[in-house]
């Protein structure tokens, strides 16, 4: 006697974005993969890990920075003061870009970020302390007629 077959499920239709096309990004809170996604969604599931990240509500400014830490790419709402990475829990200083000012390291030349105003900053890499003040070498040159 034949056995019935059962019939093919019927595949999942596909994701059509929106009409005018916008889409929106994120970081996926799994495995921290960006994720683009159509406006208007209010939440995203990662191809990779499937992970459900929420999006968050239309006209919330976000904002990227670097971890500190691990060096994964954070996103969170602008005007956060501080952002703790998921990855390895580093609680990093989330500054606006005129609160911020750069520095080449004294010793090993690794470009620094600190905050504007701040007399020295620490390297990451190799521990050297960079002072960051008006040097006395530029206050001579100023002067110097």
């Amino acid at each position: 006697m034949p056995v019935p077959l059962a019939p093919y499920p019927t595949p999942p239709a596909p994701c059509t974005p929106p009409a005018n096309g916008a889409q929106s990004q994120l970081v996926c809170s799994g495995c921290r993969n960006l994720l683009l996604y159509p406006v208007g969604a209010t939440s995203v599931c990662c191809a990779v890990c499937n992970a459900v990240t929420a999006v968050p509500p239309p006209g919330t400014e976000m904002a990227q920075l670097i971890c500190g830490g691990c060096h994964t790419l954070l996103m969170y709402i602008r005007g956060a003061t501080s952002v703790q990475c998921s990855c390895c829990h580093t609680v990093n200083l989330a500054l606006e870009a005129n609160q911020v000012a750069h520095v080449n390291c004294g010793n090993c030349r690794m470009l620094l970020m600190y905050q504007y105003g701040a007399r020295s900053v620490k390297c990451a890499v190799c521990n050297f302390v960079t002072s960051v003040g008006a040097s006395t070498s530029t206050t001579e040159q100023k002067f110097s007629c």
